[in-house]
């Protein structure tokens, strides 16, 4: 299972996510409006989760239903589909 960034990040992009997350997995340009988790290279670890400042980031089973479409852009992002 991977974990999802959602709604809350957009155009927060604090990125403490990133400096924990032990297998870098965790991605954006300087264009995007958010972070996104790579769901090929996530491990499950949570690390990510408890740093984010805005609540952002869930286990994908876990995003709430207003932002279960984030799932769906995350794994678009990386170009794959959803498992």
């Amino acid at each position: 299972m991977t974990y999802i960034i959602a709604e809350p990040c957009v155009n927060v992009k604090d990125g403490a996510c990133v400096d924990v997350c032990p297998v870098d997995c965790i991605y954006t340009k300087p264009e995007d409006n958010q972070y996104y988790i790579n769901p090929a290279e996530c491990i499950d670890c949570a690390a990510c989760e408890p740093v984010c400042p805005v609540t952002a980031i869930f286990a994908q089973d876990d995003v709430p239903e207003q932002w279960k479409g984030f799932i769906d852009l995350n794994y678009k992002y990386f170009g794959q589909t959803r498992q």
